[in-house]
């Protein structure tokens, strides 16, 4: 299990200047007779095999290109291009339909989120999966997910009900929901946490998340949603190691990270930034004073797509998990 400063990249990769992007391919495919779109990033020069697969999901009122960092401001998790070509993986980062409130977002879990979308969004992401694995290019074995905010919280619906299941899942500035819609037979998956303790929108310890002065629905707190994956993955009165992120800037917060569990079978890690907003911690990537405003502090002590693929590299479908593979999607297309 890594421990201290070995939990961590080192800070001389995460801030290289040079680094190269991998490259996006916008993509549509067809679920259930209805056209839905991602952006497929590759390395530029194709791997040799089946590569892992990450999806990227943006939180409600985003796409999948202010994601990637097409937007006005900057975005954590446009850190995925580079990581793609780094580590010679793919990426799809996933676009959301538009809910009753017009905005774009992501059938999660939320039985209660009356703006949620009603679009079977667990078939898209198992959709492009499936057609990835039958290209030759994502291995099923080393499926992973990543989602902020609405995004986070369909990630753990993946986590429950996508198959083949991912081996672990991301979450930032999301955690489960309190009157849940979900399914599927909760299973032992690998989870990363990411939660600030001053989330404005969606709590800390729980309760009503807020947008734009709108209830849209209840969530569970981190350590909640936490304490649902330590009995999950078997892992109640496992004592974690304790991680404290070096701090690197003025932001006023500060970073900790709890890993339950050893690096080899299922494990869980409730990252928490004291004092941080509704927003991914990124030594790079910084929102600006409006932003701010509107969601709170963004720590600068660590790159939180760095982090999730740190957690993801070495996961694999825990064994007896149900990670079976589907039949495959009508209509899937092939990127």
């Amino acid at each position: 299990m890594c421990r201290l400063t070995a939990c961590s990249l080192p800070a001389a990769l995460l801030l290289a200047s040079n680094a190269v992007a991998a490259v996006q391919h916008p993509l549509t495919i067809n679920i259930k007779g209805q056209r839905r779109d991602y952006i497929l990033v590759t390395p530029n020069v194709r791997p040799h095999g089946a590569r892992p697969l990450v999806l990227v999901l943006h939180g409600h009122i985003g796409t999948a290109a202010n994601a990637l960092g097409a937007g006005f401001a900057p975005s954590p998790l446009s850190a995925w291009l580079e990581i793609a070509e780094r580590e010679k993986i793919y990426v799809a980062a996933l676009q959301g339909l538009k809910g009753a409130d017009g905005r774009t977002g992501w059938h999660d879990c939320r039985n209660d989120g009356p703006s949620n979308p009603r679009f079977d969004d667990v078939a898209l992401a198992a959709g492009v999966v499936h057609s990835l694995v039958r290209a030759g290019r994502a291995d099923p074995e080393r499926i992973y997910v990543m989602g902020m905010s609405n995004g986070a919280t369909m990630s753990y619906r993946l986590a429950l009900e996508m198959h083949p299941r991912p081996a672990a899942i991301a979450a930032a500035s999301g955690t489960m929901a309190t009157h849940s819609a979900c399914t599927g037979e909760a299973h032992p998956v690998s989870v990363l946490i990411i939660h600030g303790t001053d989330d404005p929108i969606a709590p800390y310890d729980g309760g009503e998340v807020r947008l734009l002065g709108s209830k849209t629905g209840s969530v569970t707190g981190a350590e909640a949603t936490r304490d649902f994956w330590l009995q999950v993955d078997g892992l109640q009165g496992v004592t974690p190691i304790t991680y404290m992120f070096p701090h690197l800037g003025s932001d006023g917060t500060s970073a900790v990270k709890m890993t339950y569990g050893p690096d080899e079978g299922p494990q869980v890690e409730l990252l928490t930034v004291e004092r941080g907003g509704h927003v991914e911690p990124s030594l790079r990537f910084h929102y600006g004073l409006v932003y701010r405003v509107l969601v709170g502090a963004q720590s600068g002590d660590l790159e939180s797509a760095e982090e999730a693929w740190r957690f993801f590299r070495a996961k694999t479908p825990i064994h007896g998990a149900g990670n079976i593979f589907a039949p495959k999607p009508v209509d899937a297309g092939t990127p």
